[in-house]
């Protein structure tokens, strides 16, 4: 597996695997990588020639009171592990190379229909730094398709629909969350969590299970189970911002819907855990 620090770089590889008529593969990552990253590279690898994967710590998609600065970089163990899965080319830029006139100026990109609900109510701004790093990362890359994980649910949502209006020639596939063995999802803030946090964070995922359970059971009162579960997550120990029954593409449901996506953030101590369930009868 080859390294490169430069677009120019990226792009000469990319461009040669192109003329030899080679699909190309992406997934973009902030490193730090997990169980849940190596399946996104594997499942790229099975629907393309080449893969690239991008290790970048993007500073748009922190607020001024999140965790820029102790986010991990493991720059070395992330290349390691990318090679492990059969990776092509680590693109890891610097915020210089990524943002050469700064970051006070730079141009953007929004996706207004999707950015402003749920996890943009409690982190406003994070989906606008989404967006434009993403875009950026697409012209940079020049992918036939790229991979994001069905666990940011909201994140994927976004990227779909920018794809889709700004018309890119990108497929964009959704892969399953990744999970330990008792149902917590897998995420790069799960080390954060002290030995008794980590015992109770799988609750969060069963909350949503037994919503979507009761949903299979055609229950369809849709503000009592999520009260209920944000009361249950409270008493747990949990502080819950906020657990929503959407349809996919996270509009509000209809009572005769057959397909839903239950979504959940919540504080467990210091640390800020996201999950969700999707459903279809």
């Amino acid at each position: 597996m080859a390294s490169v620090h430069r677009v120019a770089e990226l792009r000469d590889r990319v461009r040669g695997w192109k003329r030899a008529g080679l699909r190309v593969g992406f997934v973009p990552t902030m490193g730090n990588l997990h169980a849940g990253h190596l399946q996104l590279l594997t499942c790229a690898r099975q629907q393309a020639d080449r893969v690239v994967a991008s290790v970048f710590v993007n500073p748009l998609q922190f607020g001024p009171n999140e965790d820029f600065d102790r986010y991990p970089r493991t720059l070395s163990e992330d290349a390691a592990k990318l090679e492990s899965v059969g990776c092509d080319l680590l693109f890891a830029p610097s915020v210089t190379e990524m943002y050469p006139h700064g970051r006070e100026h730079l141009s953007g990109v929004r996706v207004p229909a999707l950015s402003e609900l749920l996890e943009g109510e409690f982190r406003p701004g994070f989906f606008d730094g989404v967006a434009t790093v993403v875009s950026i990362l697409f012209n940079q890359v020049q992918p036939d398709m790229a991979v994001f994980g069905e666990k940011d649910w909201q994140q994927l949502q976004v990227v779909r629909r920018m794809v889709a209006d700004l018309h890119l020639p990108i497929e964009i596939v959704g892969h399953p969350t990744a999970r330990e063995a008792d149902g917590l999802a897998l995420s790069s803030r799960n080390q954060y969590l002290s030995a008794q946090e980590r015992k109770l964070a799988p609750l969060l995922h069963r909350e949503l299970q037994r919503i979507v359970d009761a949903l299979a059971q055609a229950r369809r009162d849709y503000a009592a189970l999520q009260a209920r579960a944000e009361e249950q997550l409270r008493a747990s120990g949990f502080e819950p911002q906020y657990v929503a029954i959407r349809a996919p593409d996270l509009q509000l449901p209809t009572v005769d819907a057959r397909e839903w996506v239950v979504l959940a953030a919540a504080f467990l101590g210091r640390t800020r855990l996201i999950d969700n369930r999707y459903l279809r009868l």
